[in-house]
Protein backbone atom coordinates (compact mmCIF):
# COMPACT_ATOMS: atom_id res chain seq x y z
CA UNK A 1 0.00 0.00 0.00
CA UNK A 2 1.49 3.35 -1.18
CA UNK A 3 2.23 6.04 1.66
CA UNK A 4 -0.42 8.32 0.08
CA UNK A 5 -3.15 5.08 0.63
CA UNK A 6 -2.19 5.29 4.14
CA UNK A 7 -2.68 8.38 5.31
CA UNK A 8 -5.71 9.11 3.29
CA UNK A 9 -8.06 7.80 5.99
CA UNK A 10 -6.67 10.03 8.53
CA UNK A 11 -6.54 13.28 6.64
CA UNK A 12 -10.04 14.53 7.31
CA UNK A 13 -9.59 13.93 11.27
CA UNK A 14 -5.77 16.04 10.46
CA UNK A 15 -7.92 18.86 9.23
CA UNK A 16 -10.07 18.32 12.53
CA UNK A 17 -7.46 19.57 14.75
CA UNK A 18 -5.86 21.98 12.33
CA UNK A 19 -9.28 24.11 12.46
CA UNK A 20 -9.70 23.18 16.11
CA UNK A 21 -6.07 24.67 16.69
CA UNK A 22 -6.49 27.33 14.84
CA UNK A 23 -10.24 28.28 15.30
CA UNK A 24 -10.55 28.04 11.47
CA UNK A 25 -11.35 26.57 8.37
CA UNK A 26 -9.17 28.12 6.43
CA UNK A 27 -6.15 28.50 8.26
CA UNK A 28 -6.57 24.96 9.74
CA UNK A 29 -6.48 23.71 5.82
CA UNK A 30 -3.42 25.50 5.54
CA UNK A 31 -1.65 23.95 7.82
CA UNK A 32 -2.85 20.64 6.22
CA UNK A 33 -1.80 21.11 2.98
CA UNK A 34 1.51 22.48 3.65
CA UNK A 35 1.80 19.31 5.97
CA UNK A 36 0.94 17.08 2.58
CA UNK A 37 3.34 19.52 0.48
CA UNK A 38 6.31 18.54 2.68
CA UNK A 39 5.49 15.45 2.46
CA UNK A 40 5.03 15.04 -1.06
CA UNK A 41 8.41 17.32 -1.29
CA UNK A 42 10.47 14.51 1.07
CA UNK A 43 8.75 11.40 1.23
CA UNK A 44 12.23 10.12 2.76
CA UNK A 45 11.83 11.84 5.96
CA UNK A 46 8.32 10.86 6.65
CA UNK A 47 8.51 8.98 10.12
CA UNK A 48 8.55 5.06 8.89
CA UNK A 49 8.98 3.87 12.45
CA UNK A 50 5.75 4.71 13.77
CA UNK A 51 1.89 4.28 13.04
CA UNK A 52 1.33 6.29 9.70
CA UNK A 53 -1.18 8.10 11.85
CA UNK A 54 1.44 9.58 14.46
CA UNK A 55 3.73 9.77 11.48
CA UNK A 56 1.58 12.17 9.54
CA UNK A 57 0.37 13.98 12.96
CA UNK A 58 4.05 14.76 13.41
CA UNK A 59 4.39 16.03 10.33
CA UNK A 60 1.74 18.83 10.80
CA UNK A 61 3.19 19.40 14.35
CA UNK A 62 6.87 20.07 12.87
CA UNK A 63 5.35 22.81 10.05
CA UNK A 64 2.77 24.32 12.54
CA UNK A 65 6.14 24.71 15.23
CA UNK A 66 8.42 26.01 12.01
CA UNK A 67 5.72 28.68 11.03
CA UNK A 68 6.61 29.96 14.12
CA UNK A 69 3.75 32.28 13.95
CA UNK A 70 3.34 35.50 16.24
CA UNK A 71 0.43 34.56 18.20
CA UNK A 72 0.14 37.83 20.11
CA UNK A 73 -0.43 40.08 17.14
CA UNK A 74 2.61 42.27 17.24
CA UNK A 75 3.82 44.69 14.71
CA UNK A 76 0.59 43.28 12.80
CA UNK A 77 -2.66 44.52 11.55
CA UNK A 78 -5.74 42.05 12.24
CA UNK A 79 -7.36 41.70 9.37
CA UNK A 80 -11.06 41.71 11.71
CA UNK A 81 -12.07 41.87 15.11
CA UNK A 82 -12.50 38.26 15.61
CA UNK A 83 -8.92 37.64 14.78
CA UNK A 84 -7.74 40.66 16.55
CA UNK A 85 -9.64 38.77 19.80
CA UNK A 86 -8.56 35.60 19.49
CA UNK A 87 -4.74 36.22 19.11
CA UNK A 88 -5.16 38.09 22.50
CA UNK A 89 -6.42 35.56 23.70
CA UNK A 90 -3.92 32.90 22.41
CA UNK A 91 -1.31 35.12 23.69
CA UNK A 92 -2.45 34.28 27.17
CA UNK A 93 -2.36 30.45 26.95
CA UNK A 94 0.87 28.69 25.76
CA UNK A 95 0.14 26.88 22.56
CA UNK A 96 1.71 23.60 23.72
CA UNK A 97 -1.17 23.87 26.27
CA UNK A 98 -3.27 23.84 23.59
CA UNK A 99 -1.98 21.06 21.83
CA UNK A 100 -1.45 18.36 24.39
CA UNK A 101 -5.21 19.03 24.90
CA UNK A 102 -6.58 19.01 21.64
CA UNK A 103 -4.55 15.55 21.08
CA UNK A 104 -5.49 14.18 23.90
CA UNK A 105 -8.71 14.82 24.28
CA UNK A 106 -10.02 15.47 21.02
CA UNK A 107 -7.78 13.19 18.76
CA UNK A 108 -7.49 10.20 21.43
CA UNK A 109 -3.98 9.98 21.49
CA UNK A 110 -2.52 8.65 24.20
CA UNK A 111 -0.29 10.69 26.46
CA UNK A 112 3.10 8.91 24.97
CA UNK A 113 1.70 9.37 21.62
CA UNK A 114 0.88 12.89 22.55
CA UNK A 115 4.64 13.47 24.42
CA UNK A 116 5.67 11.96 20.97
CA UNK A 117 3.76 14.46 18.82
CA UNK A 118 4.78 17.48 20.66
CA UNK A 119 7.82 16.48 22.01
CA UNK A 120 7.91 16.90 25.82
CA UNK A 121 7.88 14.00 28.37
CA UNK A 122 4.50 12.37 29.31
CA UNK A 123 4.63 14.02 32.64
CA UNK A 124 4.82 16.94 30.77
CA UNK A 125 1.56 15.85 28.63
CA UNK A 126 -0.07 15.71 31.83
CA UNK A 127 1.04 19.23 33.33
CA UNK A 128 -0.11 20.89 29.72
CA UNK A 129 -3.05 19.40 29.90
CA UNK A 130 -3.63 20.37 33.26
CA UNK A 131 -2.80 24.12 32.74
CA UNK A 132 -4.71 24.44 29.39
CA UNK A 133 -8.18 23.24 30.82
CA UNK A 134 -7.65 25.71 34.28
CA UNK A 135 -6.42 27.97 31.95
CA UNK A 136 -9.93 27.66 29.61
CA UNK A 137 -11.91 27.43 32.04
CA UNK A 138 -11.23 30.75 33.69
CA UNK A 139 -11.26 32.46 30.23
CA UNK A 140 -14.74 31.72 29.29
CA UNK A 141 -18.43 31.89 30.17
CA UNK A 142 -21.55 31.30 28.08
CA UNK A 143 -25.00 30.74 27.79
CA UNK A 144 -25.44 27.47 25.18
CA UNK A 145 -27.74 25.76 22.86
CA UNK A 146 -28.16 21.84 22.88
CA UNK A 147 -29.64 20.07 19.53
CA UNK A 148 -30.10 16.35 20.21
CA UNK A 149 -32.98 14.28 20.65
CA UNK A 150 -31.44 11.41 22.30
CA UNK A 151 -32.52 11.83 26.16
CA UNK A 152 -29.80 10.35 27.72
CA UNK A 153 -26.96 12.07 25.44
CA UNK A 154 -28.64 15.81 25.66
CA UNK A 155 -28.86 14.92 29.63
CA UNK A 156 -25.33 14.10 29.70
CA UNK A 157 -24.56 17.22 27.59
CA UNK A 158 -26.71 19.50 30.01
CA UNK A 159 -24.23 18.29 32.63
CA UNK A 160 -21.15 18.78 31.24
CA UNK A 161 -22.10 22.14 30.00
CA UNK A 162 -23.31 23.05 33.85
CA UNK A 163 -20.29 21.79 35.33
CA UNK A 164 -17.77 24.11 33.27
CA UNK A 165 -20.17 27.01 34.72
CA UNK A 166 -22.05 27.57 31.43
CA UNK A 167 -25.59 27.73 31.17
CA UNK A 168 -28.22 26.21 28.77
CA UNK A 169 -30.99 28.39 26.78
CA UNK A 170 -32.81 24.73 26.06
CA UNK A 171 -32.63 21.77 24.44
CA UNK A 172 -34.03 21.48 21.20
CA UNK A 173 -34.92 17.62 19.64
CA UNK A 174 -36.16 18.85 16.16
CA UNK A 175 -35.31 21.45 13.39
CA UNK A 176 -38.07 23.84 13.82
CA UNK A 177 -37.91 23.38 17.69
CA UNK A 178 -34.00 24.56 17.58
CA UNK A 179 -34.83 27.51 15.16
CA UNK A 180 -37.45 28.78 17.41
CA UNK A 181 -35.34 28.37 20.76
CA UNK A 182 -32.70 30.37 19.10
CA UNK A 183 -34.42 33.12 18.45
CA UNK A 184 -36.14 33.50 21.40
CA UNK A 185 -33.36 33.52 23.24
CA UNK A 186 -29.67 33.80 21.43
CA UNK A 187 -27.08 31.28 22.53
CA UNK A 188 -23.56 32.03 22.36
CA UNK A 189 -22.49 28.44 21.56
CA UNK A 190 -24.83 25.61 19.78
CA UNK A 191 -24.22 22.21 20.26
CA UNK A 192 -25.53 20.35 17.45
CA UNK A 193 -26.34 16.13 16.58
CA UNK A 194 -27.15 15.60 12.39
CA UNK A 195 -30.27 13.46 12.58
CA UNK A 196 -33.15 14.89 14.92
CA UNK A 197 -36.33 13.24 16.23
CA UNK A 198 -38.59 13.93 13.21
CA UNK A 199 -35.60 13.24 10.62
CA UNK A 200 -34.75 16.58 10.40
CA UNK A 201 -31.12 17.95 9.85
CA UNK A 202 -29.37 19.60 12.50
CA UNK A 203 -26.86 20.92 9.38
CA UNK A 204 -30.16 22.54 8.34
CA UNK A 205 -31.17 23.78 12.04
CA UNK A 206 -27.58 25.86 12.45
CA UNK A 207 -28.16 26.84 8.37
CA UNK A 208 -31.34 28.46 9.65
CA UNK A 209 -30.07 29.63 12.81
CA UNK A 210 -26.54 31.04 11.47
CA UNK A 211 -28.53 32.80 8.71
CA UNK A 212 -30.08 35.05 11.22
CA UNK A 213 -26.67 35.44 13.29
CA UNK A 214 -22.67 34.13 14.22
CA UNK A 215 -22.32 31.91 16.85
CA UNK A 216 -20.30 29.84 17.26
CA UNK A 217 -21.20 25.41 16.22
CA UNK A 218 -19.74 22.14 17.34
CA UNK A 219 -21.31 19.27 15.77
CA UNK A 220 -21.57 15.85 17.85
CA UNK A 221 -22.15 12.93 15.88
CA UNK A 222 -21.56 9.45 15.14
CA UNK A 223 -21.09 10.05 11.39
CA UNK A 224 -18.50 12.34 10.97
CA UNK A 225 -17.77 10.94 7.43
CA UNK A 226 -20.61 13.17 6.68
CA UNK A 227 -19.00 16.33 7.53
CA UNK A 228 -15.55 15.46 6.50
CA UNK A 229 -16.09 14.95 2.72
CA UNK A 230 -13.65 17.77 1.47
CA UNK A 231 -16.44 19.84 0.55
CA UNK A 232 -17.51 23.41 1.66
CA UNK A 233 -18.51 24.34 4.17
CA UNK A 234 -17.31 21.94 6.71
CA UNK A 235 -17.54 22.55 10.42
CA UNK A 236 -14.79 23.96 12.18
CA UNK A 237 -15.05 21.63 14.99
CA UNK A 238 -16.48 18.12 15.52
CA UNK A 239 -17.12 15.79 17.90
CA UNK A 240 -17.47 11.74 17.01
CA UNK A 241 -20.42 9.70 19.70
CA UNK A 242 -19.75 8.12 21.67
CA UNK A 243 -17.93 10.80 22.79
CA UNK A 244 -15.83 11.28 26.21
CA UNK A 245 -16.30 13.96 28.72
CA UNK A 246 -13.08 15.22 28.19
CA UNK A 247 -13.25 15.69 24.63
CA UNK A 248 -16.81 17.78 24.67
CA UNK A 249 -14.96 19.70 27.53
CA UNK A 250 -11.74 20.61 25.07
CA UNK A 251 -14.24 21.49 22.33
CA UNK A 252 -16.87 23.96 24.23
CA UNK A 253 -13.50 25.60 25.32
CA UNK A 254 -11.85 25.69 22.28
CA UNK A 255 -14.90 27.10 20.15
CA UNK A 256 -15.05 29.95 22.79
CA UNK A 257 -11.82 30.42 22.96
CA UNK A 258 -12.40 32.09 20.02
CA UNK A 259 -15.27 33.44 19.67
CA UNK A 260 -14.98 37.36 19.70
CA UNK A 261 -18.96 37.01 21.61
CA UNK A 262 -17.12 35.64 24.52
CA UNK A 263 -16.89 37.44 27.61
CA UNK A 264 -13.94 36.52 30.19
CA UNK A 265 -14.81 35.18 33.81
CA UNK A 266 -14.02 38.04 35.87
Amino acid sequence: MSLGQQLAPHLPFLRRYGRALTGSQTEGDRYVRATLEAIVAAPEEFPRDVDPRLGLYRTFQAIWSSAQVDERGEGEDASGDAEAIARARLARIAPLSRQALLLTAMEGFTVEDAAYLIDVSEGEVDDLVSEALAEIEQQTRARVLIIEDEPIIAMDLETIVRDLGHEVTGVAVTRDEAVALAMEDRPGLVLADIQLADDSSGIDAVKDILSEFDVPVIFITAFPERLLTGERPEPTFLITKPFQRSTVKAAISQALFFDQATVPAA
